[in-house]
Formats: structure tokens, sequence, C-alpha cells
């Protein structure tokens, strides 16, 4: 590849990223049901809602699960892993795009929880409460993955160790789910 389809790479790996990551940060948000209040979920409804509410009445919610939501996420994951190929000069089958638009937002969702635990781990150490919306917000994020890694452990006294099983985990899922996924997407992408 050359430098300019290097750039647009680049390009596409930001803006792509950037737009999956607001619409899955939205689903996240109404499946842990945050606070519609606080400003920072304010900002994810109203940048996704002129998207999301017309394709709510051909996808209603199921349950806490924005499936509008998902949809989108998966459709633009499924159109930059389609673009970057394309930029390589390789047209993608319909099952090696499928294959791999999951792995991007798997890729993602991974990413996203490793460096949501590690913020919060950062923030128990330099301040216990916070008066700023972000605090509740990313308690509420990463209680779901923490929480039953909590119960299934002994208690620790006064450490708590459910953050570094937990990334630990999510660093075994990059290795052991993710990588074999994009392994056969791009088998599937070759024919």
């Amino acid at each position: 590849m050359g430098y300019f389809a290097n750039a647009g790479m680049i390009l596409i790996e930001v803006i792509f990223g950037l737009l999956i990551g607001l619409f899955v940060l939205r689903v996240l948000l109404q499946l842990v049901r945050a606070n519609f209040y606080n400003p920072i979920c304010q900002f994810f409804y109203r940048a996704t809602n002129p998207v999301l509410m017309p394709l709510r009445r051909a996808l209603p919610p199921w349950r806490s699960l924005d499936t509008a939501g998902t949809a989108v996420a998966w459709l633009l994951a499924a159109l930059k892993v389609w673009v970057q190929y394309a930029l390589a000069g390789l047209t993608l089958g319909l099952a090696a795009t499928l294959v791999l638009s999951v792995a991007e937002i798997l890729s993602l969702l991974i990413s996203l929880f490793f460096w949501l635990i590690l913020i919060r781990v950062i923030l128990s150490f330099i301040q216990s409460d916070s008066y700023h919306p972000a605090v509740p917000l990313l308690m509420q994020l990463t209680e779901p993955v923490l929480a039953p890694i909590r119960r299934m452990i002994p208690g620790g006294g006064p450490f708590d160790f459910s953050p570094l099983i937990a990334t630990l985990a999510l660093m075994l899922a990059r290795v052991l789910l993710l990588a074999p996924l994009e392994d056969l997407g791009v088998m599937l992408a070759r024919g």
C-alpha cells in the first residue's frame, strides 16, 4: 500500500472507530440502565437519536437491549471492514464481512472494558468521591463485569482483586476468542 492508502486506513480507523464506539456505548448505557439525566448520557442520546429513533419502528428494543443501536453498530463495523479491504484492493464475501465485523465489535468491547476498568482503578487510588458525572457512569458500566468476579473469588480484605482478574480475562479473550475469529474472517476472505 502507498502513503495515501495508509493515510486512508488511519482515517477510516479513527472515523469508523468513533462512530461504532458512539453506538456501542449507547447500547451499553441502556443495558446498564444508566441515569438518563447524566449529561454524558444526554450527549450519547442526542448524538444517536436521529439515526435510532426511525429505526426503532422496524427494530424495537428487546428487553433492555437496543436492537436498533446494535444493528447500526454492526452495520458500521461491516462497512469499515469492507472499506478497509477495498482500500487494500481486496473484495470480501458476505461470510467474511459478517465474521470480521463481529470481530471488530468484540475488539472494541474488549478494549473499551479494559480501559474503563483501568480508569476505575486509577480513580479509586486518587479520589474516592467525586461529583463529576463520569464517575457514576464509569461505575455503572464496569460493575456488570466486576460484580460476578467479586462473587466468585474469596474476600481479599481491603483489596479488590476483581479488576485484575477482569483485565486478565479480557486479555485472554483477545487471544483465545478474538484472534481465532479474526483468523476465520481472513480465511473466509481469501476463499
